[in-house]
């Protein structure tokens, strides 16, 4: 993997870690911004209203997120892996189906999304923090900590009596 130069003094060894941590993530972030969004678009059933805002809201906070993320691969040196071609061949997700059209339906394949994209992010954590880059470990801890309330939010949606 070729990194730009930048004055950012983290080893190249760290660089490269966090840079393909960052990619992984941001694919993925992708991914999931854009099956909100078709869930948003596609769901019909019981709590239409307040499931369609709430997925209005996290979308919007999703794609802002994922800026973030890119921004601070190009800070290190990385080019992001942002373009729909690179999206689809390498997000780590499940195909979302168009298919799905009932509201639960969407709110149970966007908790599982959720969940996995939650799970890798505190595995890139790990990775990030093991190889000296504190401040993309940071971003990603605040990432999966709004991945975690977005997941439950979701489920607060599935409990049964």
């Amino acid at each position: 993997m070729a990194l730009r130069n930048t004055r950012n003094d983290l080893g190249e060894n760290t660089k490269k870690v966090s840079v393909t941590v960052l990619n992984g993530t941001l694919t993925d972030m992708i991914d999931l911004t854009n099956s909100v969004r078709m869930a948003h678009w596609t769901m019909r059933g019981p709590n239409f209203i307040g499931l369609h805002g709430m997925l209005e809201t996290f979308y919007n906070e999703l794609f802002a997120t994922a800026d973030e993320v890119a921004e601070r691969l190009v800070q290190i040196g990385g080019t992001p892996d942002g373009t729909s071609q690179i999206v689809a061949e390498k997000s780590r997700l499940p195909a979302y189906s168009q298919a799905t059209v009932y509201t639960l339906d969407h709110v149970k394949e966007l908790a599982d999304r959720f969940a996995s994209l939650a799970r890798s992010v505190r595995e890139g954590i790990d990775s990030t923090d093991e190889a000296g880059d504190a401040d993309t470990a940071d971003l990603l801890t605040g990432l999966s900590r709004d991945l975690d309330k977005k997941l439950w939010m979701l489920e607060a949606h599935l409990e049964e009596k």
